[in-house]
């Protein structure tokens, strides 16, 4: 635990927060044929509980879920799995419900569940008894419900007066199972101070760089080359395989294998890079860029793949936690065609100089440093007009 220090800011209050730890969990033939069994009475319950709700609908005209304990009479094979995760199905869907009849268009209708097209997981929640919780995570596994102790590897261990709360149970594509375990702990919420020009800096999102900041760096990217090779190769020895077969199955395991190796490498890349600019920063400003616009106009490549978006989520909420905040400059603020210099804006820059010479005061630009800059005194401007 970090200790506090004088230049630290006092903290006003306590909020509740959750952290998650995610570990991978080994488990052994009849724990894995259990949590397999679990993944499909999950996927079983939904899709009946949303049959029966459509049904009910369109013969009362009434919303009505039925409990899980509702169709243990029929499916007696209900009752081997944790009964914990049948009941947060429930509340799953009763809060899937919820969202689409507040926000119909912004989040879609309850759909079923097919083997193939989703990520199999479960939630179990911690109950406390007489003889302690229900779930103890321990150096090397994690004692569970109905599965017992399953081997894990820990590689952290979050202090011990921080309760745990529930525990979801995944499989990846590529057959590793994994567990995120989430603990409740109250924070202290900083004083938020206001940001100084030398404290801040402006991130402008780059297709060949990720990022360009206005002090000019830019991250050392993974290296992914040598791998997406190796990807385009396997794929298209795929295409010529016999789909369904032996050697087809094979080579499609291998192929998630590689690509779950290339998200964790962006994974780990995001993460790092996102806590080096939370700690050694006090304000960060960006720009909001829509990403699906952007890759419908370059289009020689997948924008999703860089993985921006995700940085700026995991950006955001390490700063929140110190107490710094995220600006968020305006799309269409001129900030790839105003001199930073002298600030009169280029109406006849193109869209693929890199560099250009400012015909006001001369200062030779470097198209995507000067756009970060201006991100940057954009942000501090408009934090400072909403403080006055």
């Amino acid at each position: 635990m970090e200790q506090k220090t004088e230049n630290q800011p006092s903290s006003k209050k306590k909020a509740m927060e959750y952290t998650v730890v995610k570990i991978r969990i080994f488990p052994t033939a009849e724990q894995t044929a259990l949590i397999e069994k679990t993944f499909g009475c999950c996927r079983y319950l939904w899709n009946r509980m949303l049959e029966d709700v459509q049904e009910f609908y369109a013969a009362a005209d009434v919303h009505y879920i039925p409990t899980p304990a509702h169709y243990k009479k029929e499916a007696p094979f209900l009752k081997e799995v944790d009964s914990q995760a049948l009941c947060t199905v429930h509340q799953n869907l009763r809060r899937a419900f919820l969202d689409f009849f507040r926000a119909p268009k912004t989040y879609q209708y309850p759909k079923f569940k097919t083997k193939k097209s989703r990520k199999d997981s479960f939630t179990v929640h911690c109950r406390p008894y007489h003889t302690g919780p229900s779930i103890r995570l321990a150096a090397d596994g994690i004692q569970m419900p109905k599965l017992g102790f399953v081997k894990a590897k820990v590689h952290r261990t979050p202090p011990r007066e921080w309760p745990l709360r529930f525990v979801t149970v995944s499989r990846t594509k590529s057959g590793n199972y994994f567990c995120s375990v989430a603990f409740g702990y109250e924070a202290a919420v900083p004083e938020r101070a206001v940001p100084t020009p030398e404290r801040t800096v402006g991130l402008n999102f780059s297709l060949t760089r990720f990022y360009v900041d206005s002090e000019g760096a830019s991250p050392k990217l993974p290296k992914l080359a040598k791998s997406q090779e190796k990807l385009s190769r396997m794929q298209q020895r795929l295409s010529q395989m016999v789909c369904g077969s032996k050697n087809y199955e094979e080579q499609l395991h291998k192929i998630r294998l590689l690509h779950e190796h290339l998200s964790n490498q962006r994974k780990d890349f995001i993460h790092k890079e996102s806590r080096r600019i939370a700690n050694a920063w006090d304000a960060v400003c960006v720009r909001e860029t829509d990403l699906r616009e952007l890759s419908q106009k370059f289009r020689q490549g997948n924008l999703s793949a860089f993985g921006f978006g995700r940085f700026r989520d995991c950006l955001k909420y390490k700063l929140e936690r110190q107490g710094k905040p995220l600006i968020v400059v305006d799309r269409y603020a001129p900030a790839a065609k105003a001199c930073n210099t002298c600030g009169r804006i280029n109406e006849r820059l193109g869209s693929r100089e890199k560099s250009w010479v400012c015909p006001s005061c001369g200062a030779t630009l470097a198209r995507e440093v000067n756009t970060a800059r201006n991100i940057r005194d954009f942000g501090l401007a408009a934090v400072c007009e909403s403080v006055a």
